[in-house]
């Protein structure tokens, strides 16, 4: 009968809750009971991420289900998102929630994120959207045959810094700009060349810490608020088809007040590392200190994505920069941030990580199929009731990574293709004994990738995997060979002779040598002193990795003394040994090269040229000029005056009437002759026949 047909069909929808159906009246009755126990949000189809490009529409969908019906509010990039702005579509129909941009545009290349929220709790979705540029020459290439393809000549764009920018000095909390102008030669609107901007290797980009302004002729880098981790040296790079022009200054950033008085400064360069379905470890960089205290420990806050709620994850201050955060909940991300503690307060918190989702890794791969490629859809199971038997045993286990007291494992999974869930189980043992013991008992491992926690520091271990199903567990897995667990000896040993040398009026080139022991080295801090006052002061506030640094914004004439300090996870080193005191003067260099060569006047057997005068003198004055001129179309250069001149005009002489020439300039200092300048346009030596101006 239909009410037959229709008990069996609802008798299967419910197998999931291991129940067993008897009649329709029982099926009712339990439909009723089910309803309410589904409180917490949960989603049912998450976000799936899309590439596509600029102009064309995008729709992101997902499904969720909870009692009472969750709300469910929309973020990008963690922030939420203004729907007033008209770009955006949302719609909600039940459980389905959609978002859509009906023209998408490269501003919206981001991570959007779905969070769903009731009065039992809170999930969240995420995925990204790529926007890609479409060029329809490009196109037009790629179709048509190579008969019909046009040859293109590249033009070499000469590129002249006018202003830029110089070294910054500014404290966390503050804004910087660096801006840049030049001349281009040719400037042609469609063929303009690209402005890169790096942190020190780092390239940068547009961001809510980071925003870039480029136009005709001019670069502009805005860092809105900065914190510690934007400390460095930051070059605009002006890249074309005939090479680069790039230009460099220094960007310190100073600690902001602190929350109580002679706490120490905040920690800098968070990082996450390994995230997993509940867990994620946290690394950082210790501040220095030169007149607080020693640092005792660190505090380590998690805040999830879409609330303002940080609560704090160690009860107790840890002493070295590495975390790991457990008990994280499946599917939900979350920031993260760090504080620094000594006798005498708590730091303010580090610039907060990017957002990281607690999520099985293969699980994130599967769903996302890597960004542009293949999306594969993934069902769930939470029970299949087919004839099966257990899986393979695993292989090729190893450790991937080892700390102080854990070990990141990861292993080739069992070939697979039943539709039941697998799992795995780890144990481990200590190497010189043979009692297995199981490591995780609450949470099942899903992906060939987990870190094992709460090991002693500096013993060696064993591990072994099994995987498992719902029909039973596999064999063990070979086991490891031994494993040791590191042993952090101590801090770094003090590092070498600190050398000091002169570059410009100031600023002063700081070397060293490494230290002897440098235990897990991650950088230098280097300190500044006026001679004779022991006021020492950072000259950087984020480690330094190389042993060579560039000490700017001293005092001309002023005479100082360096210092260098080593780092590590535990903290900084002893003092190196004081550099010899130095005295800040200019070290000359030669200067750059003339630009603009100009025609004044021709009389058919002489030139009178101009010149504009070197952007950079080198540290001394210019004391003389040489000229050198060519037939065009030869490549042999000729001087045409000896001795040199001091003059920004010069007459050349004794040139054939109606011949084409070619000029170029050197400038000359105490240090020598500089580079020569660009050679001039063509000029033909023919009489100027128009009258005197009046």
């Amino acid at each position: 009968s239909c009410s037959s047909i229709i008990a069996l069909c609802l008798c299967s929808h419910f197998r999931k809750y291991n129940v067993c159906l008897v009649g329709q009246t029982k099926l009712d009755d339990k439909y009723v009971r089910e309803e309410p126990m589904i409180r917490g949000p949960k989603f049912l189809v998450r976000l799936r991420s899309h590439m596509v490009f600029e102009n064309t529409p995008v729709k992101i969908v997902c499904t969720v289900e909870g009692f009472p019906m969750p709300v469910v509010k929309w973020y990008k990039d963690g922030m939420i998102l203004d729907l007033s702005s008209g770009r955006y579509l949302v719609e909600t129909k039940g459980g389905i929630h959609s978002l859509e941009i009906p023209r998408c545009s490269t501003d919206d290349t981001a991570q959007y994120t779905a969070m769903a929220v009731n009065l039992h709790g809170q999930a969240s979705t995420q995925a990204s959207i790529i926007v890609k540029i479409l060029l329809s020459l490009s196109c037009y290439l790629f179709f048509a045959p190579a008969s019909m393809l046009p040859k293109i000549h590249y033009t070499k764009i000469h590129i002249t810094f006018l202003d830029t920018f110089g070294p910054v000095f500014a404290t966390e909390g503050e804004s910087a700009t660096l801006s840049a102008t030049m001349t281009l030669e040719p400037n042609l609107a469609n063929l303009q060349p690209e402005a890169q901007w790096y942190r020190d290797d780092t390239r940068l980009f547009d961001s809510k810490w980071v925003k870039i302004e480029t136009g005709r002729g001019f670069s502009k880098l805005t860092l809105p608020n900065l914190y510690k981790d934007d400390e460095g040296l930051y070059t605009l790079r002006m890249v074309t088809k005939g090479g680069t022009a790039e230009h460099s200054a220094f960007v310190s950033v100073a600690d902001g007040p602190p929350p109580v008085p002679a706490a120490p400064g905040a920690p800098m360069d968070i990082e996450i590392h390994d995230a997993n379905r509940d867990y994620v470890i946290v690394s950082w960089k210790p501040p220095n200190t030169t007149t607080e205290g020693p640092i005792l420990g660190y505090f380590v806050d998690k805040c999830e994505v879409g609330t303002e709620n940080w609560t704090q994850c160690n009860d107790h201050p840890i002493k070295i920069c590495k975390y790991p955060v457990s008990g994280l909940f499946e599917g939900h991300s979350f920031y993260f941030r760090v504080r620094a503690v000594n006798s005498h307060g708590i730091s303010k918190p580090s610039r907060m990580s990017d957002p990281i989702t607690a999520m099985d890794p293969t699980e994130f791969e599967r769903l996302h199929g890597g960004l542009g490629g293949r999306l594969d859809i993934v069902s769930y199971y939470d029970e299949v009731e087919a004839e099966g038997k257990p899986p393979g045993v695993p292989s090729g286990i190893n450790a991937s990574e080892t700390d102080r007291t854990y070990v990141v494992l990861s292993w080739k999974a069992p070939a697979y293709t039943s539709r039941a869930p697998m799992w795995y189980y780890i144990e481990k043992c200590m190497a010189d004994s043979g009692a297995w013991q199981r490591v995780n008992t609450q949470v099942p491992i899903r992906s060939p990738r987990y870190a094992v926690f709460d090991l002693a520091e500096g013993k060696q271990y064993k591990f072994r995997v099994l995987s498992a199903n719902i029909y039973g567990t596999s064999e063990p897995s070979e086991p490891t060979g031994p494993i040791q667990t590191q042993e952090l000896k101590g801090v770094p040993s003090a590092p070498g002779q600190v050398i000091a040398t002169r570059e410009t009026d100031t600023s002063v080139l700081i070397q060293w040598a490494p230290p002897k022991e440098p235990n897990n080295l991650i950088g230098y801090y280097i300190d500044q002193c006026v001679q004779g006052s022991k006021n020492w002061t950072s000259a950087n506030h984020k480690p330094h990795k190389n042993t060579r640094f560039v000490v700017s914004g001293l005092t001309t004439g002023e005479t100082y003394v360096f210092r260098v300090q080593a780092i590590n996870e535990l903290g900084l080193s002893d003092e190196s040994q004081e550099s010899a005191p130095l005295t800040v003067k200019a070290a000359l260099t030669t200067p750059s090269a003339p630009y603009d060569i100009a025609l004044l006047y021709c009389d058919g057997h002489s030139m009178i040229l101009n010149w504009k005068k070197p952007l950079r003198s080198g540290g001394a004055k210019i004391k003389e000029y040489y000229v050198d001129k060519r037939r065009s179309g030869t490549t042999m250069w000729r001087e045409v005056h000896i001795p040199p001149f001091t003059e920004r005009v010069y007459k050349v002489e004794n040139l054939t009437e109606g011949a084409v020439y070619q000029f170029h300039v050197y400038a000359a200092n105490l240090a020598g002759l500089g580079p020569a300048s660009k050679h001039s346009e063509d000029f033909t030596c023919d009489p100027w026949t128009m009258p005197e101006p009046g």
